[in-house]
């Protein structure tokens, strides 16, 4: 199981590395392996382990690799891909539908339905309620002014204010240990925006 995660998660890497474009400042391969990396510490505060874990950090790899085709249901295509080269590395079908539905589970707004989908949904998105929240916001504010470069700081203040007053964590670890950050972040972008 080990060696096959190893080799999974070096492809996938190497194509993101090689793929994604280099306007994408959020959605980057560091972003990827943040999620993998919060996603594990996640699954361990929330008692998964063994054979779900070994999925979850394979959906989380490939969460976003659909960028490299389109920003557009970007979840779907990862999909796809994750269906088109799993089996090479002895998938079964079972357990590549459970990582698209973790896939699936990061769109928004967010749906998640399985404790494994609950996981990989708040690991993508955990920033909202930590230290890191100005610079990827930051991040993310000059990724989408690639595509609006009119967007103003006020514009995309808006945005996150109506954003994050929508947005519910999933997991009663992150429920219990990212909310109150969140709720001081939003607190922080209304008073900017007064």
């Amino acid at each position: 199981m080990k060696s096959s995660f190893s080799l999974i998660k070096k492809h996938v890497l190497r194509t993101l590395e090689e793929k994604l474009p280099r306007y994408l400042k959020y959605h980057s391969v560091e972003h990827t392996k943040y999620v993998l990396k919060k996603a594990t510490y996640i699954a361990l505060k929330e008692e998964v382990s063994g054979h779900d874990l070994f999925l979850l950090k394979i959906a989380a790899l490939y969460h976003d690799i659909g960028f490299i085709k389109s920003n557009i249901e970007h979840e779907a295509i990862g999909c796809e891909i994750a269906r088109s080269e799993l089996p090479s590395f002895h998938l079964s079908e079972i357990d590549i539908e459970t990582i698209c539905g973790m896939i699936m589970a990061t769109k928004i707004p967010q749906e998640p339905k399985t404790h494994l989908e609950k996981i990989l949904a708040d690991a993508d998105l955990e920033y909202l309620g930590t230290k890191h929240f100005n610079t990827v916001s930051e991040l993310l504010f000059q990724e989408l002014k690639h595509y609006n470069p009119n967007l103003t700081r006020n514009e995309w203040n808006a945005i996150q204010i109506n954003f994050i007053k929508h947005h519910e964590y999933h997991t009663k670890f992150c429920q219990r240990y990212k909310s109150y950050s969140k709720r001081k972040h939003l607190n922080c972008l209304i008073e900017k925006n007064t």
